[in-house]
């Protein structure tokens, strides 16, 4: 698990690197200033979230499917709420609706909300040990 969960660390931290520089230097020229904002509020959560596992990849859970299900929670979560929100950034550029991604973001966050919810009850439940 802990290597699954540093993986996709790595991937969304990556992915928050390139996607922010091609921010900074092109999408800049091509979204609106509301649409960027969007943008970055997508990456900065995919970051967080990237950092949170990279962080819970070296702590011992009570059990292992518990660590399991949470990894899979920040996973899908992300996935859905910043992915959403990207897609939903360039709205303008594509001459259909994308109308219906507009409910997967707060899906998404729900998700990832559920996750630290039972990350914290997991550490109230035992103190957590860094290995």
């Amino acid at each position: 698990m802990k290597t699954k969960m540093r993986f996709f660390e790595s991937l969304f931290m990556v992915l928050g690197m390139l996607l922010g520089a091609l921010g900074s230097h092109y999408l800049k020229k091509i979204l609106s200033t509301e649409s960027l904002s969007s943008f970055e509020v997508g990456l900065r959560y995919m970051i967080y979230q990237g950092l949170g596992l990279l962080i819970l990849s070296s702590i011992d859970f009570t059990t292992s499917k518990i660590k399991k299900y949470i990894f899979h929670l920040i996973l899908w979560g992300t996935i859905a709420f910043s992915g959403s929100i990207f897609i939903l950034s360039f709205k303008t550029q594509f001459s259909f609706s994308l109308a219906w991604i507009g409910p997967v973001t707060p899906l998404g966050g729900t998700v990832l909300i559920i996750a630290w919810i039972l990350t914290t009850r997991e550490f109230m439940k035992k103190p957590f040990r860094i290995n």
